[in-house]
């Protein structure tokens, strides 16, 4: 049983269930997952519960503070832990994900914040190109001329 998890919840008046910690515990074994997935995880130890369930308790752990989302691209959101602090890189052309480290974007951050007067959370940014193995690869349109 996750005691922070427990604490949390009980600091806001809120009781520690079964399916909130299922919900945590396949968060935290997946990385980056879908609710889809995440339900998936979760009903092959308790079949009874439902997506709906899923998504209500997702939006709880956000908002605890416990878990975060990100947009990987045009689907679903994916859940992580609130301690992963990267960049994502999604290549668009076989879907790949891979991570970069949040340093990488301290020049853009500090000249978004002078010139646009905008704070760059870089935690939760998806950066969308194409992964090494696609570029050695011709892609379609290159091979339909």
């Amino acid at each position: 049983m996750d005691t922070t998890l427990r604490q949390t919840l009980h600091r806001r008046g809120l009781r520690m269930t079964p399916q909130r910690q299922l919900v945590l515990d396949a968060v935290r074994d997946l990385g980056h997952a879908t609710p889809e997935q995440i339900c998936a995880q979760v009903q092959s130890a308790a079949p009874a519960v439902n997506i709906t369930t899923v998504y209500r308790t997702l939006d709880l752990l956000e908002r605890l503070g416990m878990v975060r989302h990100t947009h990987l691209g045009h689907g679903a959101p994916t859940y992580s832990e609130q301690e992963h602090t990267h960049v994502h890189l999604v290549c668009h052309s076989c879907g790949a994900v891979t991570e970069a480290q949040t340093d990488l974007m301290d020049d853009l951050a500090a000249r978004l914040r002078r010139e646009c007067d905008f704070e760059l959370d870089v935690t939760h940014v998806a950066l969308s190109g194409r992964c090494g193995r696609c570029i050695e690869r011709p892609s379609d349109e290159e091979e339909h001329q």
